[in-house]
């Protein structure tokens, strides 16, 4: 791996989570497309790439920085999957298993965060 963000857990089930979002809102109605949509998509990619360019920082508390945007971002996808449920575009099914991946995924990130 030529890269050291791909070894890292953490990115590889942000990028598992991010594709799986792209799915998720593709039945999303048109109306959503320019809003939650692409919104909840941004987000779920910004987890992905804020821990990639963080990890090839120069420093670790600018590496830290990063995480912490990531794990905003991860905030946000949580946020818009409550959105999309109240709004019946998911199903409770589909809710409660990306709340508990982006829980997972949060803690995760946040443990990383700390431990440096």
């Amino acid at each position: 791996m030529a890269f050291r963000f791909e070894e890292l857990k953490v990115w590889q089930l942000a990028l598992r989570l991010s594709n799986e979002i792209d799915l998720l809102v593709k039945p999303f109605p048109k109306e959503e497309l320019y809003s939650l949509s692409s919104q909840m998509k941004r987000a779920a990619d910004s987890v992905v790439l804020n821990i990639a360019e963080g990890s090839t920082g120069q420093s670790k508390p600018e590496f830290k920085r990063f995480l912490g945007i990531g794990l905003r971002s991860a905030i946000e996808v949580v946020s818009c999957l409550f959105i999309a449920q109240s709004r019946k575009y998911i199903s409770e099914e589909n809710f409660k298993k990306y709340y508990d991946e982006y829980e997972v995924l949060c803690k995760m990130i946040t443990k990383l965060r700390d431990s440096m």
